[in-house]
Order: structure tokens, then sequence, then C-alpha cells
């Protein structure tokens, strides 16, 4: 079983895909933390990666399949992963069905975890952590049982990322749809996009991707 969770920024994707990780026994992969240990590890991807990213460029979309590639011929990929946050553009999908076919692969099932803006904004702009463990809060629907005081180690330091303002989130949800969109309709035509209310509480988006990917 290979998934691939779409979403906007706060959507709950990487929620999601940890839980779906643990019920279907399959492993979700971060484009983010492959880059980073394809570095560490100096393999040839890895210093590709390395030399783009310390001139300011974006990693190419080949250099990212690579290390997919790579990845899903490990052991503890052969029941299965969950592509969380990609790909994030059309060609970046038409590489990845190419580079799977080769591998007589396929995705079976995309989920688009769809979410209102404004309900978005107010779910990332009230987010703060911990600054001593990095235990997550909000203002409205997860704050510490005392006030100013961490649960997990009584820590009395918040803080709150700089980009976590109305604007920004707005920017970044117009962005989101805008680059999206188009490949929202590439999984549709393919008839391989579901659609889960991510505004819906977690239990219940959780049970409605299990009956969807069942």
């Amino acid at each position: 079983m290979n998934l691939i969770l779409l979403g906007p920024p706060g959507a709950g994707k990487g929620t999601q895909a940890k839980r779906l990780e643990d019920m279907l026994g399959i492993v979700q992969l971060s484009t983010g933390d492959m880059l980073r240990a394809e570095v560490s590890a100096g393999t040839e991807n890895g210093k590709k990666a390395k030399k783009v990213m310390e001139s300011g460029g974006l990693v190419p979309d080949e250099i990212i399949i690579g290390m997919i590639s790579s990845r899903i011929d490990h052991a503890d990929c052969k029941n299965g992963f969950i592509l969380d946050g990609f790909p994030r553009t059309v060609p970046q999908a038409e590489a990845l069905d190419v580079m799977l076919s080769e591998k007589s692969l396929k995705i079976n099932d995309v989920i688009a975890i769809e979410v209102d803006a404004d309900a978005m904004v107010q779910r990332i702009t009230g987010r703060y952590t911990c600054a001593k463990c990095g235990a997550g809060y909000h203002d409205d629907f997860q704050k510490p049982t005392t006030e100013g005081v961490c649960d997990k180690c009584s820590g009395k330091e918040f803080t709150r990322r700089s980009d976590d303002n109305e604007e920004t989130v707005r920017n970044r949800l117009k962005a989101y749809d805008n680059q999206t969109a188009p490949i929202i309709s590439y999984y549709d035509n393919a008839g391989i996009l579901k659609r889960v209310d991510g505004m819906a509480e977690i239990d219940q988006v959780t049970a409605s991707m299990k009956e969807l990917i069942d």
C-alpha cells in the first residue's frame, strides 16, 4: 500500500501519516528527513544536494526522486510507504510515477486533507511550544493544565514561530492552493484521489482515511 497525503500547512498531514504508519504497518517518508540523512551520509545524491543548498538553490526534482527511489528499496518499505508533502507539482508527480513503474510499483491512493482557510488561520496562529522540551500547545484547543507551566517538563518559557502570523499563514495557504490545484486534478484524473474533511476531530479524520483506504 503506497499512499500520498496532500494538504496545506497545518492540515495535520504529519499527525495522520504517523497514525496510518502505526495502523497499516507502512513507513512514513519525509523528503526533508531523507535529504538531511543523505547529506549526512555523504551519498552521491547527498553531495549534489548539499552543493545546491549551500548555493541557496532548490534541490532539483531528479535528486529528490533519486533519494525516494533509494529509500523505498529498504526492507522496511516492503509493505508500502506514505509520502507526506511530496510531490508538490505535476512534473514531480509524473517523475514519481515513472520511477515507481520501473520498480513495478504504483501509488495506490492519494488523500487530500481539505480544510477551511479561516479555521486554519486560527489553528496555526494559535500554536506555541515549550522552549525547554518542545511540547506543543494552542491558545484555544490545547492549553497547559496550569497556565504558563508546561505539562511535560514544568518549563515556564514558551515560543511561537515567527511565521505563524495571519498574513503569512494566508499567503502560505494561497500559495498551496495555487501550487497544488494542478496536482489535485492530475491524481483525480488518474482515479486515485480521495478527499477527507480535515476540520473534523483528529480521530474522525483517521477513521475516514482508514475507511477510504480499505
